[in-house]
């Protein structure tokens, strides 16, 4: 993979994590119209490090909030926000359920071909259709306000989690996932997106640490990926991800998720035919 590769992959990263249409699905589908075809497990050291890229763009678009709740949660305030970072824990079990035995599993899913995505973004496909038609007044024709709901309750944030824990198969998008099921559930859309694009902090960022450290201890010489290409990489999904990050939580608020059903159909049944 040389870094025009990377560049391509990073912008690709960078959209699709935030948009519900599966960053991991287009990322496998990029590398096999690019011809990359490299081992399994750097695959996913790549996609772990534009993963964490992406992160940090969600970092720095909901500082104000990421402030205040490392703030309450490391001086055990107890107030809303401390809660609000237990809640993230709760989401956090079972993606580290998943991660620590079912890691070798999962992996087999990458890399193999388009399959898995194709039939995987047609389940995105439907979750993203009932989360949209849960919000749409039919006498009215247009969609319920995204400050109708509940607020996330200690249950909900463990179901999203599940959702967050089954996103980890290429093409079931994460973001798409985790905010339907958030939708379903009755809580309020824009409190869902930020709390989507909250929950995946800690375990990518712990998922990154690890594989930093077995990047660190893998010879140059048996390296697919250059040190330089990850760099670009993670530059532009980092770049990239911050606009779409901004994007994504109008669009939840407004409640345009419909046509991302429609083009994960159109892509999921092209990768299926492929």
């Amino acid at each position: 993979m040389d870094w025009i590769d990377a560049l391509i992959l990073g912008i690709v990263q960078g959209l699709a994590e935030y948009l519900p249409i599966s960053s991991s699905g287009h990322l496998e589908i990029f590398r096999q119209i690019l011809g990359i075809d490299i081992p399994s497990d750097q695959t996913l050291q790549f996609d772990v490090i534009v993963h964490a890229a992406t992160v940090l763009s969600t970092i720095v678009i909901l500082w104000p909030m990421f402030f205040r709740l490392c703030r309450s949660f490391f001086t055990f305030r107890r107030d809303a926000d401390f809660y609000y970072v237990c809640k993230i824990l709760v989401s956090c079990i079972p993606v580290a359920i998943v991660g620590f035995c079912f890691k070798d599993f999962v992996e087999q899913f990458f890399g193999n071909g388009l399959l898995t995505v194709g039939i995987c973004l047609l389940v995105t496909a439907a979750l993203l259709s009932f989360a949209h038609f849960t919000g749409f007044n039919r006498k009215t024709g247009k969609m319920v306000s995204g400050e109708k709901g509940r607020d996330i309750t200690w249950l909900d944030a463990f179901v999203i989690g599940c959702g967050q824990a089954l996103a980890v198969l290429p093409g079931l998008s994460r973001s798409g996932t985790t905010i339907a099921t958030g939708i379903l559930l009755g809580d309020k859309r824009a409190h869902v997106a930020q709390f989507s694009f909250l929950m995946v902090i800690i375990p990518i960022l712990g998922e990154a640490l690890l594989d930093v450290k077995d990047i660190l201890a893998t010879p140059s010489a048996q390296m697919a990926i250059s040190p330089a290409a990850l760099a670009v990489g993670f530059v532009a999904s980092f770049v990239v991800g911050c606009a779409a990050c901004k994007w994504m939580l109008e669009l939840v608020k407004k409640g345009r998720l419909l046509w991302f059903a429609v083009y994960c159909v159109a892509v999921g049944l092209l990768c299926i035919l492929w």
